[in-house]
């Protein structure tokens, strides 16, 4: 049976090609201390539908390069998207606040 893991997306600049994150909490065996540990998995993306700071499950599979040896298997949890205003409703953000800080002054 497969391996899965689930991490944060890092990077999708690649073409089918995503980088994920795997970050685990240890402790210490002799001093008992947590700390972090963190991997990072080239997974490979067949649809480009994962973004950055979406949270995936990743699965072993063979390999299909020299570094990816895991493939996509589907989305967990959607990260937060970029909200992108188009230029007509930045212009009339701006003139607004110019307006509001015209009337401060007066």
């Amino acid at each position: 049976m497969a391996k899965k893991v689930i991490g944060v997306v890092t990077s999708d600049v690649q073409d089918k090609t995503i980088v994920v994150t795997v970050t685990s909490r240890r402790t210490h065996p002799l001093y008992r201390k947590q700390y972090t540990e963190s991997r990072k998995f080239t997974a490979h993306d067949e649809t480009n539908q994962a973004q950055k700071g979406d949270r995936v499950e990743i699965v072993e599979c063979r390999p299909i390069s020299k570094r990816k040896t895991w493939k996509l298997d589907h989305i967990v949890e959607t990260g937060h998207a970029k909200i992108e205003l188009e230029e007509n409703e930045i212009v009339a953000e701006l003139e607004h606040k110019n307006d509001e800080l015209k009337e401060d002054k007066v």
